[in-house]
């Protein structure tokens, strides 16, 4: 199984960038979708982005569209979610997740990531 650890959180004024890592080890990235999440307080955890285990399908949440770029590097076994224009209703817990490979498209449903980090709290001042 793999463990995700993310980092790069921190505190960013409203229109500036910030750029989340998450290092996987004990398997590689490439036989997972893999996807970021957010917690905002007392709200539900949303799915943010997904790249799917070939990496060739991305998908992204219609708030962050345009805003919000994932990648994966292999080599480094890790992925990446590079954050720009961030609002404050960005402010959250952010969360790296795997899913087992399966189908061409990342899953968009939480219950199918089997695999989680600890979170890396973002929070965007106004």
């Amino acid at each position: 199984q793999v463990q995700l650890v993310e980092s790069g959180g921190g505190l960013v004024q409203a229109g500036g960038s910030l750029r989340l890592s998450c290092a996987a080890s004990g398997r590689t990235i490439a036989v997972y979708h893999m996807a970021w999440f957010r917690q905002a307080q007392g709200k539900e955890r949303e799915l943010v982005a997904a790249i799917s285990w070939t990496g060739g399908r991305l998908y992204y949440a219609d708030s962050v569209k345009g805003r919000f770029t994932m990648s994966r590097d292999i080599a480094k076994n890790t992925v990446y979610l590079q954050m720009n224009s961030l609002k404050p209703e960005d402010t959250a817990v952010y969360f790296c997740a795997a899913a087992e490979g399966m189908g061409s498209s990342p899953p968009t449903g939480i219950g199918t990531y089997n695999y989680w980090g600890q979170g890396t709290q973002v929070t965007v001042s106004s």
